[in-house]
């Protein structure tokens, strides 16, 4: 069974892609930014950009019956690896207890040169555990 998440984004249909999909137990959440509603939200703060996506992410997760505690790898992308603290500390407050593998990877450019930071996240869900659907 594959069940998928949408953006709401316009560019979802032309791109071809989901917020998240799942299949059986396992959930891909795509690289999310700090973006609604087409702005970019707090441009020039690493910090809250990491906030918003995780926020995002942590929805998406929802909407696909898993949570935080389900995630196993998150993988980071800054446009400034000097951003990595505030970042990080964002990523700690969602998961700090959780301890996905994570990677951490400055990259040239994101989407909107606004946008410091995008998140991706996998997770596997226990079938038997409550938010198993």
């Amino acid at each position: 069974m594959r069940r998928t998440v949408s953006t709401g984004s316009p560019w979802e249909g032309v791109v071809g892609y989901s917020r998240a999909v799942r299949v059986g137990d396992v959930v891909h959440v795509a690289g999310t930014t700090a973006m609604r509603d087409g702005t970019v939200v707090a441009p020039g703060d690493a910090y809250a950009q990491a906030s918003v996506a995780l926020g995002i992410i942590v929805a998406a997760l929802a909407e696909c019956g898993a949570s935080p505690a389900d995630v196993v790898r998150t993988r980071i992308y800054v446009t400034d690896i000097g951003d990595w603290e505030e970042v990080g500390r964002a990523h700690g407050e969602v998961f700090a207890d959780v301890r996905p593998a994570s990677t951490m990877v400055q990259v040239a450019a994101l989407i909107d040169p606004d946008l410091l930071v995008e998140i991706e996240a996998e997770a596997i869900v226990d079938p038997a555990s409550p938010a198993g659907i």
